[in-house]
């Protein structure tokens, strides 16, 4: 089991919020604690975002609370209705993340008016507030995200996965029931390799030229999960018309397979290439023979399908949804070529790729 940096962050801003609570004497110092573990976010932006938005929720739960308590006292049924209040007014504002310590600010106000009770509120609320901002400054200064290294790691393991897969499906050499349970794994894999990107994306850079360089990436990272997709959907399919596959005639088959092995390579190193993992001298070699196969394997299914179409065969007809997979595979790895290659020629000092070992 791996702690990873939000835990540790989380950990970190509540003993930071329970000592600055305590600093200043105030009383249950538990409610910064509280409030710090609701006001954690994955990405320096999304904290700015948090804590402008909490500041926002919390004002308005502590300002329901104290007109509730002054006007209808805090009966346990004027604490619900003071909630109901709260969340509507917290939704129309569409500030709905905020609503839990929100709900907790107005609670911990409610729970027990004293006499000098506008004093209290406003200790409760600044208590709430030591938490949020204890929670921004950890994540501002404290174990900044790779999201990157992370992103790339995930698309290439992903992708790696669905490679070797698509290569013993091929070779009719995969085990369908186990292959079946794996593409659940895969589509959940992909699902969070998009879920880092959007991470990666919200990341913020504090010069114009960083900004420049790494939207380029943006959009070769979008490419390489695109690209990704489409070879889990060709083993998707290889996977679903097995039986076809296996009555093509060989030649056919042949090809096919030849196809997709020199597919699976190119897109093998065009990640590679990326990271500068991969000799210059070999880039042109494997788009050249695809183009050549692309040919070859579209005329010799056309002679299949007409032969089919006299036979009313109907497996011929589902390989079409084969056949369209892989042109669009092939379409998308040489998209993400020229993506890769336009990357890396124009700009040079500004497009570092900084991909840290994966640990």
């Amino acid at each position: 089991m791996k702690l990873g940096a939000r835990i540790l962050k989380t950990g970190i801003a509540i003993v930071l919020a329970l000592l600055v609570s305590q600093l200043l004497h105030l009383p249950t110092p538990v409610f910064a604690g509280i409030a710090a573990v609701f006001a954690v976010q994955p990405t320096i932006y999304r904290s700015y975002l948090s804590i402008i938005e909490h500041i926002q929720a919390n004002l308005i739960g502590a300002i329901t609370a104290v007109l509730f308590v002054l006007l209808f006292g805090n009966n346990v049924l004027v604490i619900g209705l003071a909630v109901i209040i709260a969340i509507t007014i917290i939704l129309k504002l569409k500030l709905e993340n905020t609503i839990g310590l929100a709900l907790v600010t107005l609670i911990s106000i409610m729970e027990s008016p004293q006499d000098d009770f506008i004093q209290f509120a406003a200790i409760r609320f600044s208590t709430i507030m030591i938490g949020v901002f204890s929670s921004f400054i950890i994540n501002l200064i404290f174990l900044p995200p790779k999201y990157e290294t992370k992103l790339y790691y995930n698309i290439s393991d992903v992708t790696e996965e669905v490679l070797k897969w698509i290569r013993l499906s091929s070779r009719h050499a995969s085990d369908f029931h186990l292959l079946k349970k794996d593409l659940e794994k895969m589509r959940e894999k992909l699902t969070k390799a998009e879920s880092v990107y959007l991470l990666y994306k919200e990341e913020r850079n504090y010069f114009k030229s960083n900004n420049l360089a790494k939207n380029r990436k943006l959009v070769i990272y979008r490419q390489m999960i695109s690209s990704a997709r489409r070879s889990f959907d060709i083993l998707r399919r290889l996977n679903h018309y097995e039986n076809e596959m296996a009555h093509l005639p060989e030649e056919l088959r042949s090809l096919i397979q030849e196809q997709l092995d020199w597919l699976l390579t190119y897109h093998e190193q065009l990640l590679l290439k990326f990271i500068g993992k991969m000799h210059s001298q070999s880039e042109s070699e494997v788009p050249h023979h695809v183009s050549l196969n692309r040919g070859e394997m579209m005329k010799l299914f056309m002679e299949e399908f007409k032969h089919s179409y006299q036979e009313e065969d109907l497996n011929t007809f589902h390989l079409l949804y084969i056949f369209s997979a892989i042109f669009e595979y092939d379409e998308q790895l040489e998209h993400l070529e020229k993506l890769i290659t336009s990357f890396q020629s124009y700009h040079i000092e500004d497009n570092e790729v900084k991909i840290d070992d994966e640990e």
